[in-house]
């Protein structure tokens, strides 16, 4: 229980579990065990997919066209609530294989996930992609992947797809790439490196492409400050490709520093002409004769250079190489087999003189036509063709740890080429000299035999790790005199399509020379070409003897080197005066002295110094600056008429006078008294009395409001006349 409490011990125990056989499988169940796996169990088995197809099948069932081949496609477009589990374990991925020849993932379906992604990355959390693609479509999906955290993009093409050039644009806008793996059989764009310009961060650069060993490539890649790792393809081309990948590269590609060189412009006006050239200019011209081997390291370029992969012949990676002047620790080339033996020589002397002080892991294997044409061989049970491999060329490796040399052909290693390397080599760790070489019975044996092994478990104290093909049934019993040959470290042996008739002779010089030896190897598959049956059995009955006899072996040791118990010791009580003797002397301390005198009288020098110092008159121009300009005080006016027309109501009135028609009886009665006066006048009768009727005129109502405004006007003055002018300008629309 407390080490399940411990993260970093489940983390170790789990990664265990996944690098073990059926990683994957017993991860997941072992996750199922308790809840303190779940966490750290889904974050190993969610962090490197092979394929899409896990991821896609987090969707729901009745999305799919076919449920149990979630490859196949979708039948409809996942809706927002499908998304969440696709979302959730997407975060966990960091690294996502994509194989589209693989055909395992329907391209139907990026289309359907690129439209309806609820949000723009799927898998935000990813840092490494390997896209491997045949056509324009499955290129063009690599930009649903193309987070900005993205670190390490592996993108191999097999046709010619002419969008690439747009989508290396996109990669380097939308990414900043610490790892760029290009490989295409067909011819890259021609504005590649105008492309790639802005991944200025590479820490490791691969271009495997026809047209790989360009000048600007060249000068491209030496200018990337933080690259370690380099990785070129050199197939089919020659030494003047090299020199031409280098033009630019360094110091080598300066510039012309006098007028008389040979590729120089200048006339020499100004030049002395007391030096005579014409011995330089030979000098150049045998130079540009020389072969292109000896070339110099170019000094200051590829500083930060560490790792370097080369695949193509060897006269060309010789060439290479000699330019390259930065300390290597792993190299690994990629050769045509069968070679020239003096251009493996070169090559052997080359990386022990260049990179012999630094040099710690070293692997030479063949290219794709030197594998095919071996296998066409075993195929047609045709002769098997084998070469010696020498050793002897190689001369100071010490830090060399790692030796891997597998070749189809150059299979045949001797006794002295093992002790040369033991001499060349004592760091050495992991050896593997051609572990799957086939040696046919009408062939003959291995030239390498178990006592030929003893300089190498005599001088590499460090070995652990030793894969060859020996023949088992020779032994020199000369090795059973030197227990130095014995190796405490040596662990594991592959001994591949090795000879053995005499399985006792075997066993006995393995338990010599290995016996601390815990896992044994064999090539015992009866499919496999140049399997021989007689040997399998042989190696199977030293695999049963070898653990018992390795038992022996140590223990006799032990007794041997088991040192005598000594005789105990008498010991016997003594009294001893431990009283010191007091001497008193006397010693005359003065001390010597002596008196020297030293003249301190300085030097000093006189110097006048001019203290005047520089004046200068300067007249300065104080006019004031005058200016006329023109001002336009006409004051801003502007007219605007005003509609002061008042409103007009018309109505019809009836006019007409109503007249009333009324009878009066004008008749006076008689019977009224009657006064005489004397007077004529006065005797008169009195005059009857007058009716006054006033005509009715009709006045229209526009009249009587222009009278009213005049008498209004009189009274009140034009103040009245502007207010009702304001009134009528506000009623009008």
């Amino acid at each position: 229980p407390g080490l399940i409490r411990n993260p970093d011990v489940i983390c170790k125990l789990m990664e265990c579990v996944l690098d073990g056989p059926n990683g994957k499988r017993t991860l997941s169940r072992l996750t199922r065990v308790s809840k303190a796996l779940v966490e750290p169990g889904l974050g190993l088995l969610w962090k490197e997919l092979d394929s899409l197809v896990p991821l896609i099948s987090l969707f729901p069932n009745h999305l799919f066209k076919r449920a149990k081949r979630p490859g196949l496609g979708l039948a409809e477009p996942p809706a927002p609530e499908h998304w969440d589990k696709v979302l959730q374990y997407g975060e966990r991925v960091q690294r996502l294989t994509y194989d589209e020849s693989s055909k395992s993932v329907s391209p139907s379906i990026f289309p359907i996930l690129e439209e309806n992604r609820p949000r723009t990355y799927i898998l935000p959390n990813l840092t490494t992609l390997v896209w491997r693609v045949e056509t324009p479509a499955g290129l063009d999906h690599l930009h649903l992947f193309l987070n900005p955290d993205l670190q390490n993009l592996t993108l191999e093409l097999t046709p010619r797809l002419p969008q690439l050039g747009n989508v290396l644009a996109d990669i380097s806008r939308r990414t900043k790439l610490t790892s760029l793996t290009l490989t295409s059989l067909a011819p890259l764009p021609d504005d590649l490196l105008q492309l790639l310009a802005p991944q200025t961060d590479l820490d490791r650069f691969a271009l495997m492409a026809p047209g790989a060993l360009s000048s600007g490539l060249g000068r491209w890649v030496a200018s990337l400050e933080q690259l370690r790792a380099l990785q070129l393809d050199l197939t089919g081309r020659t030494s003047k490709a090299v020199g031409d990948f280098f033009r630019h590269v360094g110091t080598s590609s300066s510039g012309v520093s006098t007028p008389n060189s040979a590729q120089s412009r200048d006339s020499g006006v100004f030049s002395g002409e007391d030096i005579d050239f014409t011995e330089i200019k030979k000098s150049m011209k045998k130079s540009k004769q020389r072969p292109v081997e000896e070339a110099s390291p170019i000094v200051g370029a590829f500083v930060r250079l560490r790792v370097l992969q080369l695949t193509g012949e060897v006269p060309t990676i010789v060439s290479f190489l000699r330019r390259i002047a930065s300390p290597l620790t792993h190299l690994e080339l990629v050769i045509e087999d069968p070679f020239d033996k003096t251009d493996w020589r070169n090559l052997c002397v080359l990386l022990s003189q260049s990179f012999g002080h630094s040099l710690q892991s070293l692997k030479i294997s063949a290219g794709g036509a030197s594998r095919f044409n071996d296998l066409v061989r075993s195929t047609a049970r045709a002769e098997v063709v084998s070469r010696r491999l020498s050793l002897e060329s190689l001369a100071a490796l010490p830090h060399l740890t790692r030796l891997d040399i597998d070749l189809p052909e150059s299979v045949v290693i001797q006794n002295s080429d093992m002790a040369q390397l033991a001499e060349a080599c004592p760091s050495l760790e992991i050896v593997r000299l051609c572990p799957t070489a086939r040696f046919p019975v009408n062939g003959g044996p291995p030239s390498l035999t178990l006592d030929g092994l003893a300089p190498l478990t005599a001088r590499c104290r460090n070995l652990e790790t030793l894969a060859v093909v020996v023949n088992g049934d020779a032994a020199d019993p000369q090795i059973y005199l030197h227990r130095a040959v014995s190796s405490r470290t040596l662990l594991k042996l592959h001994l591949g399509h090795s000879w053995v008739r005499e399985p006792l002779t075997a066993v006995l010089a393995l338990s010599h020379l290995a016996p601390h030896a815990d896992t044994l190897r064999w090539f015992h598959e009866k499919n496999r070409p140049g399997f021989i049956e007689t040997h399998a059995l042989g190696w199977q009955r030293v695999a049963e003897m070898l653990p018992p006899l390795q038992d022996v072996r140590l223990t006799e040791r032990w007794i041997a080197g088991r040192a005598e118990l000594p005789e105990p010791r008498l010991m016997v009580d003594k009294a001893v005066d431990a009283k010191p003797a007091m001497r008193d002397r006397v010693v005359q301390a003065a001390p010597k002295t002596s008196a020297a005198a030293t003249q301190a009288v300085p030097r000093t020098t006189e110097r006048g110094v001019s203290a005047w110092p520089p004046a200068r008159s300067i007249a300065v121009d104080a006019t004031p600056a005058l200016v006329s300009q023109a001002v336009d005080a006409v004051p801003f006016t502007v007219e605007e008429a005003v509609m002061a027309a008042p409103a007009v109501v018309e109505r019809e009135i009836d006019a007409v006078v109503e007249t009333v028609e009324e009878s009066v009886d004008a008749v006076p009665e008689f019977n009224e008294t009657m006064y005489v006066e004397d007077s004529e006048e006065e005797q008169s009768p009195p005059p009857p009395k007058e009716t006054h009727y006033l005509p009715q005129i009709y006045v229209p109502s526009i009249v009587g409001s222009a009278i009213s405004l005049a008498w209004k006007t009189m009274l009140f003055g034009p103040n009245f006349v502007t207010a009702r002018m304001q009134d009528v300008w506000a009623m009008t629309p």
